[in-house]
């Protein structure tokens, strides 16, 4: 049951995006007197909600207790609100040939990559490390896409010997194909030169980029598959991440489209991710349905013209695993200065480096004590860098033991922590079926050293 402006109504009324839309309706309202409540959260469409004045997790599970059980700094996920993403970007296009890779770089714990493939996802990896992974995890070698980033010929070979498909974003690379494996298809990867996405760093389809080959170099990449006797089976593109315009993904797919009428024997054309999430309340994000609606058309008419029914593939990551996560962390030091009061964490940069490399905004609450009148904050880490999380935030008063939980931190959260200061990574929890399961294992010092040698000195 779900409780709107006082009046309430089944869960069975709402679809997530009937839903998702009413909540952030409500936000926008500004007005104290309309309240949205989710009273029920099996559903998993808000895995972390403020009931009765306490924060429960998707199930009603207590964050407070796992992290007592398991300690803190804590990475926990839903594994409810990942399916309703999966099935979210599945269920947006009506082109029957429809593929959803997921890419895993943002998370490759394996329980989470199975529950895609049990799912009916295909995988994305970008390095050969992610291959083994991805066929740990059971997806069998033709749903797995290799597109590595100036990795060399071993990782290439290794991914041949594999099976699986293989993309290619290099001239160079794309020659020496020719002479040791022109028998085995691969896909290309183009640079459109199209400027998007939310950051500096994560945009990856402009001219700059390292990343593709030009499509200005196109006759360049024709010359080499027709003398080196080529089999191209598909093409591929990534043009950034956090991309807002669905217009963006349009252009691009035209000139791909334009690409592949130069290529007679593709089986499948990837346009890659790049779906924006929201990071807070009044935010926008990717309108899927919108761009599977106008793309659905827009691909099947290429296929006309082709001749015949291509693949369409996606490859989100973000999207996918992002809103599930969560990081929670335990207040360390209420510190003030004459300018500024800080709330130290007993996490830092080293477990969550999104903020400090990107700029990126999660929405940070207290859970201990969330109905203390709020103050304003710059949270920071423990780590002997700037380290800041948020800056002028509004929290409810924290004191020293509150837990703080940090939003969309289910991607690049984990995957890109580190052991500066020579601190353990924290552990993983998954919530799945309404229960709580370890899913890794907090570090220990004996793991920060295990593979150290030490020497006689």
């Amino acid at each position: 049951m779900q409780r709107f402006a006082g009046l309430a109504f089944g869960a069975e009324n709402f679809s997530p995006a009937k839903a998702l839309f009413l909540r952030r309706w409500c936000c926008r309202l500004r007005n104290p007197i309309v309240h949205f409540q989710l009273l029920s959260v099996g559903d998993g469409l808000f895995s972390v909600e403020l009931i009765n004045g306490k924060y429960q997790l998707s199930g009603g599970i207590d964050p407070l207790a796992l992290c007592k059980e398991h300690g803190t700094p804590l990475y926990v996920y839903d594994a409810a609100v990942m399916e309703r993403q999966f099935r979210r970007i599945a269920g947006a296009f009506s082109y029957p040939k429809l593929r959803i890779h997921y890419a895993c770089k943002a998370l490759t714990n394996l329980t989470v990559m199975r529950l895609f493939r049990q799912w009916g996802a295909a995988l994305d990896c970008v390095s050969i490390q992610e291959v083994q992974l991805g066929l740990m995890a059971g997806f069998v070698p033709d749903n797995i896409l290799y597109t590595p980033n100036f990795a060399g010929l071993d990782e290439y070979e290794q991914a041949v010997q594999l099976g699986v498909k293989i993309n290619i974003d290099a001239i160079p690379m794309l020659e020496n194909w020719g002479l040791h494996h022109k028998d085995v298809p691969v896909c290309i990867r183009i640079n459109p030169h199209l400027m998007a996405g939310g950051h500096e760093n994560i945009s990856v389809g402009h001219i700059d980029s390292k990343f593709g080959i030009s499509i200005h170099q196109l006759p360049h990449v024709l010359r080499v598959v027709e003398s080196q006797g080529l089999r191209i089976a598909g093409l591929h593109m990534h043009t950034g991440s956090d991309i807002l315009d669905v217009d963006v993904f349009l252009r691009g797919a035209d000139i791909l489209f334009e690409a592949a009428r130069k290529f007679p024997d593709l089986e499948y054309i990837d346009l890659g991710s790049g779906f924006k999430v929201p990071y807070k309340p009044e935010d926008i994000e990717t309108d899927v349905e919108e761009l599977g609606e106008k793309l659905s058309q827009r691909f099947a008419e290429f296929c006309r013209e082709y001749g015949r029914e291509l693949t369409l593939m996606f490859e989100p990551g973000k999207f996918l695993v992002s809103e599930s996560g969560f990081l929670l962390a335990r207040c360390t030091l209420v510190k003030q200065t004459t300018s500024t009061v800080f709330v130290g964490l007993d996490t830092g940069l080293n477990h969550l480096i999104r903020p400090m490399f990107y700029g990126s905004y999660h929405k940070i609450v207290n859970v201990t004590e969330p109905q203390f009148k709020p103050r304003i904050y710059t949270v920071v880490g423990n780590i002997c860098e700037t380290d800041t999380f948020g800056s002028d935030r509004r929290i409810a008063e924290v004191v020293e033991g509150d837990i703080l939980c940090f939003y969309n931190a289910g991607a690049y959260g984990w995957m890109m922590a580190s052991n500066y200061n020579s601190r353990p990574r924290p552990a993983e929890v998954l919530i799945y079926q309404g229960k709580a399961h370890l899913i890794r294992r907090r570090e220990t010092l004996e793991d920060l050293t295990c593979n150290q040698v030490q020497i006689d000195i």
